[in-house]
């Protein structure tokens, strides 16, 4: 009995000193302590918008009401080479959320068992068009110019280097060049690279301060780098002395009409918004982003987006990843769509020409290959005659 009493506490230091020295060792590399990183570095993407400390964003006191309509699906779709039923296509792409909008009617609406229309569901890089719209509104305002420099707002954080050269268009078109590349870890022993810091960093000023090695000379390419819409969010809360949450809530999630409320995961409380990722919403409500881009950029009365700013994210400037268009923060797949885009498969797809607009919101593997495939279904799908 005694031996089994030495063995089981020999244990339990064992296992304290681990975690202090754990504990110690994400306080060292601003990570979040232990548990809680491996939490994140575990969960299924509709798991993380609790994982990570986050600001509120409220929702419209009188939210603008999409008035419902009924269509089916097409029965059988090819994906991937076979023909699958569509709850199956939704089964294999791990949804957790399927709507249709077409002409402001939401025509279709389903959501994976455990999941409702109210439910937070994160976005990823679809918070970079979200980061793009609040850009758009300040340079309209005429507080800010595409060819600003970073470092006229961050004098402080001048490098001596090409990085002093990078401006807001450079960082909107993914063209700064700041040497933090998205290849995104997919287990463990990769959550030590410089994307994994940025999404898992409680301290992003300390961060952006020790990553600004150069990759390319601004402007000289374009290559996609999350890194260059976390500065943008740092712009946007240095300009408006405000959180960006706020600010948010305030002159878009408000004014779109919202109907839930939503997060945007922060480094620490009361700290900076992840801006390139950690946007937490309601399918509905990103539902009512994508039909800005249908409305002139209006929700209602509102105006949001300004024209030439409509006409800014409506624009393919550059070609990225699949030979996709890319243009201030957002995607452009095919020929006159619009798309925002998350890791592990979160979609808001836009196709003016049948003012439609799909959402999908996914728990996608990281190192899942379903982006081509599945934007291929979402152009087919909006093509629909009803």
């Amino acid at each position: 009995m005694m031996r089994l009493f030495r063995i089981l506490r020999n244990t339990v230091v064992s296992i304290a000193i681990l975690y202090v020295a754990l504990f110690i060792f994400t306080r060292v590399i601003h990570y979040p302590e232990p548990i809680a990183t491996i939490k994140l570095g575990l969960a299924p993407a509709s798991k993380t918008p609790t994982l990570m400390p986050w600001h509120v964003i409220d929702p419209s006191k009188n939210p603008i009401t999409l008035p419902v309509a009924s269509e089916k699906m097409p029965a059988e779709l090819m994906y991937q080479g076979t023909s699958l039923p569509f709850n199956e296509f939704l089964k294999k792409t791990d949804t957790n959320a399927f709507l249709v909008i077409r002409n402001g009617v939401m025509t279709y609406e389903w959501y994976k068992d455990g999941v409702t229309q109210s439910s937070q569901l994160p976005s990823y890089s679809v918070a970079k068009t979200m980061t793009s719209i609040m850009i758009g509104q300040l340079i309209n305002q005429g507080k800010i110019k595409e060819s600003d420099k970073f470092v006229d707002f961050f004098p402080d954080l001048k490098a001596g280097s090409s990085f002093d050269l990078i401006t807001i268009k450079d960082l909107l078109n993914m063209k700064a060049g700041v040497g933090v590349s998205d290849n995104y870890p997919s287990g463990p022993s990769g959550w030590g690279v410089a994307i994994a810091q940025m999404y898992a960093t409680t301290d992003l000023d300390r961060f952006l301060k020790n990553n600004r090695k150069m990759a390319f000379e601004p402007g000289s390419k374009a290559e996609y780098r999350s890194v260059d819409t976390q500065m943008l969010g740092m712009i946007i809360k240095k300009v408006t002395g405000k959180r960006v949450a706020d600010y948010f809530s305030k002159n878009v999630w408000q004014v779109a009409g919202a109907k839930y409320p939503a997060t945007w995961n922060v480094d620490r409380v009361g700290g900076t918004e992840k801006t390139f990722c950690c946007f937490n919403a309601s399918a509905i409500d990103y539902g009512r982003i994508g039909m800005l881009f249908l409305n002139g950029g209006y929700a209602g009365p509102n105006k949001i987006i300004d024209k030439n700013w409509l006409n800014r994210m409506s624009t393919p400037v550059t070609t990225l990843d699949h030979n996709w268009g890319y243009g201030a923060q957002t995607w452009h797949p095919y020929p006159n769509t619009i798309m925002a885009e998350g890791l592990h498969g979160q979609f808001i797809f836009v196709n003016p020409a049948t003012r439609t607009v799909i959402v999908k919101l996914s728990d996608n593997p990281t190192d899942s290959n379903h982006e081509e495939d599945t934007v291929s279904i979402l152009l087919k799908i909006s093509n629909l005659k009803n």
